[in-house]
């Protein structure tokens, strides 16, 4: 039985040329991914939150009539959710208590998908996407997160 043999990048010709193309993503810092992803999705939920703000009896209207969300008072589902998609938004941006922001608008983001607009799933799912990106792997290192744990770290030395 012969062996099949090992193509790498170093390999000469067209083919090893395709391979160092391709491979060419795997050299961006994966800091630099996860930034991306907490701005993506923190301008979606601050511009959600106000759009809310800019006409809050709009907004009572639509969570009385058009959201219909079982077990909560559109008077306190409104407040709510505007409060959780400002305070998410800010703490993924400044990368701040990340995980606790992207487990919060992935909370915001359950009820629009099961309560409100079950139709956007696809929608939903790319935005479930980016905060459990965030909520499994952290904000990264260009964060206040990471700044935080360098500190605390070397100060607890």
């Amino acid at each position: 039985m012969t062996a099949i043999p090992e193509y790498s990048s170093s390999a000469p010709g067209l083919f090893g040329l395709y391979r160092r193309v391709i491979k060419l993503p795997e050299h961006i810092p994966f800091s630099l991914i996860q930034l991306a992803a907490r701005i993506a999705i923190s301008h979606v939920f601050w511009q959600s939150a106000q759009t809310k703000l800019a006409s809050w009896p709009v907004t009572l209207q639509l969570f009385a009539n058009e959201y219909n969300l079982p077990f909560i008072d559109p008077s306190i589902a409104a407040p709510l959710a505007t409060t959780a998609e400002i305070t998410g938004s800010v703490l993924l941006f400044l990368g701040l208590f990340s995980r606790l922001g992207a487990l919060m608008l992935l909370g915001v983001v359950s009820v629009i998908q099961i309560f409100v607009f079950p139709e956007n799933w696809a929608e939903h799912l790319l935005w479930a996407s980016l905060l459990l990106l965030v909520l499994t792997r952290g904000a990264g290192v260009l964060s206040l997160d990471h700044v935080a744990e360098r500190t605390f770290s070397a100060s607890g030395k």
